[in-house]
């Protein structure tokens, strides 16, 4: 694998970032989170066993443009 599987998007100038995983070859748009709590939702659903637990693990989640756990507009 290239990277990790999870992608959080850069902060939208509206707030919210951008939500994706990687999955069967190709991306698949998981929905906008404005929160912790929205991204462990998306990622539960995704399949993720521990969503909580992959947050801060670069293995699982790569952060794009902005700090980990900012939702604000950049």
């Amino acid at each position: 694998m290239a990277g990790a599987p999870i992608v959080v998007h850069r902060p939208s100038p509206s707030g919210g970032r951008r939500v994706t995983v990687h999955t069967g070859g190709r991306d698949e748009i998981l929905g906008t989170a404005y929160s912790d709590h929205d991204l462990t939702v998306f990622l539960e659903a995704a399949g993720v066993v521990d969503p909580d637990g992959v947050l801060d693990d670069a293995r699982w989640v790569e952060w794009r443009d902005g700090r980990p756990h900012q939702w604000s507009a950049a």
